[in-house]
């Protein structure tokens, strides 16, 4: 039997007959006339509105109390301030976004399992905090989101609103580690941890896109594609002064070395690679973090089809 997950009610009803974006202004009870991006490009991912439900009131425990997390489980990982912040993708394969805060800053926590990326945003848009749901909606494969106070749709990748009042406004993309659960406990020691005591029923002991992550196929359309990497081989995207370039891990580990001296839009920068944890981290001259995407190779692509790769050396 066809294992379920949350994107795969549309492969499992074949006969299901949904309205197509290609001559719907309206989907999923969200408006699409006047999108920033190709109306036919928007796809249905099958739950309805919120059918993948945000977590509004997450509960943190410390990292001794998280013992259903192993040393090589997956996470993202956000600091702000003195605060450092643990989210298990155990648990975001099944909600994709947190509504938090980190003192007086409301944050978001987002995760495509689709695409692979996680990313934190800092959730206030002209002095307002807003609240975010999941829509249902996907653009390249990667989940639309939208905000609560004006119903506008914001791509996760491209961090802005594509659509509704605030169609422009752009979110501040926080650096998001994602990486292993070692790893991180290990950088920050007095990491708090998303409980899995969400107040939703869900099996979190169960990956549901283990298989889906090997495969070279796609669950939805995207508008470009390139086979000079596996679709699914994690890349590190980074985008400086209008420069796009990925580093897949693949070249990294060739590379055979903790940090690679490059340059992207002119400006000097590292990048760490841990291939232990699979992840890694960029740093501008001052050894500061700048935010960069781990991500999927076809979804980089999809959103950056004039991306630079770095091939090793």
């Amino acid at each position: 039997m066809k294992k379920f997950t949350p994107y795969s009610l549309l492969a499992c009803l074949p006969l299901l007959v949904l309205p197509t974006a290609a001559w719907a202004l309206e989907l999923n009870g969200f408006r699409l006339d006047e999108a920033a991006i190709p109306v036919e490009e928007i796809h249905h991912g099958g739950p309805p509105r919120d059918g993948i439900p945000a977590i509004d009131r997450p509960v943190f425990i410390p990292a001794d109390a998280a013992t259903y997390l192993r040393a090589d489980d997956r996470v993202l990982g956000v600091v702000r301030g003195d605060i450092a912040r643990a989210y298990p993708i155990a648990i975001m394969n099944w909600h994709e976004l947190v509504n938090d805060r980190f003192g007086d800053e409301a944050v978001t926590v987002t995760f495509c399992p689709l695409c692979g990326t996680g990313m934190a945003f800092a959730a206030r848009i002209d002095g307002r905090d807003l609240a975010f749901g999941v829509s249902g909606l996907l653009y390249n494969s990667d989940v639309l989101l939208y905000d609560r106070q004006t119903e506008s749709l914001w791509s996760q990748i491209m961090s802005r609103a594509v659509s509704g009042p605030l169609r422009g406004q752009a979110l501040q993309f926080l650096p998001t580690a994602h990486t292993s659960w070692g790893a991180w406990r290990q950088r920050h020691p007095h990491t708090q941890v998303l409980s899995p005591d969400t107040g939703h029923g869900r099996d979190y002991g169960r990956d549901p896109y283990a298989a889906y992550r090997d495969s070279e196929h796609l669950m939805f359309p995207v508008s470009a594609q390139d086979r000079r990497l596996h679709p699914k081989e994690q890349v590190i995207g980074v985008t400086i002064a209008g420069e796009h370039k990925a580093y897949p891990f693949s070249a990294l580990a060739r590379a055979g070395k903790a940090a690679i001296a490059d340059r992207v839009g002119g400006v000097p920068i590292t990048i760490e690679f841990d291939p232990q944890a699979r992840t890694g981290r960029v740093l501008d001259a001052e050894g500061r973090e700048l935010p960069a995407l781990i991500a999927f190779w076809f979804a980089w692509h999809a959103f950056h089809p004039e991306s630079g790769v770095y091939e090793g050396r």
